[in-house]
């Protein structure tokens, strides 16, 4: 018995093989060929759509976004590997005509070119809405955060940078007192020679003057943090050790768990995000109505309110933010609103009637107050403050609670939301090894994240309908 045996190496071939045979109907790479052969690449927003009349031919820009969506596919981002990749790979051959581009023209693609893949996105979207891939009844908004080029260390908050001052002062005050004694008593083998000592001070100083003028620059900014690597990206969590990162919006229908639209903010927090993610999904799907669910960190009136007069029905909790709870009293959830009457009710049975209003962080509050406090017998469960209990509400606080009411009526909307929307983070940043950023600045990284997306819809629609059908849908 012998093991199966290959062609030997010395083998002359009298009739060579075509490149096209080594390509199957199914591959992939088919699609990726034909998909971007019927693009509008001008009308994208492509460079060099049209080749100069002088100087040296360029390559097409579609042969080099093939080669990127080819690499985004395969798990390989880096322009250098998609190089390689470029003179050793026969998928690659195929899809280049045996094209060999340098990684320089390559990394400059991307760069030059960023703000037209978003737009290559949106196109694989019509795509999928004419297979009608999506459901277009429910969507669900979450955001993830996303590495960027930045070290946690090459990144300072206010905070930080105030504490490393007081910090370096103090040093530089105890090597100070040093030299005193140095001065005084002489110099001691258990201490620092003075040359040493000034050493020290002169690199603290240098260090002082550098987080000095870091500071200066975060007040005038208005900034509540500086990164020095990646300007745009920014700290997400309190803890100094923390992943300096991007924040990635995706909404994401429920019908294929495929990403309807999708972006890149700095923001540290989801709390504005909603209603723009949510809006464009809309527009991109051409539905006159949508459930859109998110959690509770999406929770801001403002945005609520915003996507309900866009035609959207917003399905997020609301968090409980009373101080009261956390002193162990009543929370404004116990007080219950009468919007006949205008008054809220207390648990002891009192209305708070309406007494003034005013505007507060942007938003109309109006107050509520009784005088019944002062002789109530549970007051001490419901308030320290020797006037009594105040309610504070929002002039359109009745959006919020109809919401509440929708959420509470349809619990499984909110087990539904994990997995929707969690699933495409989940693929793209362990599964596609695209968790982290590989260029700097927002307007690059939206270019990248534009890619991952697509990469992830188009997996995503070849595991549901195969290359082949998606052949014919270009057709």
């Amino acid at each position: 018995m012998r093991y199966i045996q290959g062609t030997p190496r010395e083998q002359a071939i009298l009739f060579p093989e075509t490149i096209e045979e080594y390509i199957s109907d199914d591959n992939p790479v088919r699609f990726v060929d034909a998909f971007v052969d019927q693009l509008d690449l001008q009308a994208a927003g492509f460079q060099r759509t049209l080749p100069s009349e002088t100087g040296r031919p360029p390559y097409a820009p579609g042969d080099l976004l093939k080669l990127y969506i080819y690499g985004y596919l395969n798990r390989i981002r880096s322009s250098r590997k998609l190089e390689q990749e470029a003179a050793r790979n026969i998928e690659v051959m195929w899809l280049l005509r045996k094209l060999k581009p340098d990684f320089k023209t390559i990394a400059d693609f991307r760069k030059d070119n960023r703000n037209a893949f978003k737009q290559v996105f949106r196109e694989f979207i019509l795509l999928c809405r004419k297979l009608e891939l999506f459901g277009g009844e429910l969507i669900a908004v979450d955001g993830s955060k996303f590495k960027a080029v930045n070290n946690s260390k090459r990144n300072f908050t206010k905070a930080r940078l105030q504490k490393t001052l007081k910090r370096i002062d103090e040093k530089i005050e105890g090597y100070l007192n040093e030299l005193d004694e140095c001065d005084s008593k002489g110099p001691s083998p258990k201490r620092y020679s003075v040359a040493e000592l000034e050493s020290k001070i002169e690199h603290l100083k240098d260090r002082q003057d550098r987080y000095s003028q870091l500071l200066q620059e975060i007040e005038e900014s208005g900034e509540t943090q500086i990164s020095l690597t990646d300007a745009d990206s920014r700290s997400m969590a309190k803890s100094p050790k923390a992943p300096v990162s991007y924040n990635v919006q995706t909404a994401v229908d429920e019908k294929h768990k495929l990403i309807v639209t999708q972006d890149v903010t700095n923001a540290v927090t989801d709390r504005d995000q909603l209603s723009k993610i949510a809006i464009q999904a809309k527009e991109t799907l051409g539905v006159e109505k949508l459930k859109v669910v998110a959690d509770m960190g999406y929770s801001h009136g403002k945005e609520i309110k915003a996507c309900q007069e866009a035609g959207l029905e917003p399905y997020v909790p609301t968090p409980v933010t009373s101080a009261n709870r956390k002193l162990g009293l009543y929370g404004k959830e116990q007080f219950v609103y009468d919007a006949e009457k205008d008054v809220y009710r207390c648990p002891a049975g009192q209305e708070l009637t309406y007494r003034f209003d005013t505007h507060e962080l942007g938003r109309h509050i109006r107050y509520y107050k009784t005088s019944a406090c002062r002789t109530c017998a549970i007051k001490a469960k419901c308030t320290r403050n020797k006037e009594g209990r105040r309610i504070t509400r929002w002039v359109d606080e009745h959006i919020m609670e109809r919401m509440q009411a929708r959420i509470d009526a349809n619990p499984e909307l909110m087990k539904k939301r994990k997995q929707i929307v969690e699933h495409p983070f989940g693929t793209i940043k362990y599964w596609n090894d695209q968790g982290h950023f590989l260029m700097r600045g927002l307007e690059n990284v939206r270019a990248e994240f534009s890619l991952s997306a697509l990469i992830y819809n188009l997996k995503r629609v070849i595991n549901i309908i195969g290359v082949p059908k998606m052949l014919e849908a270009l057709a």
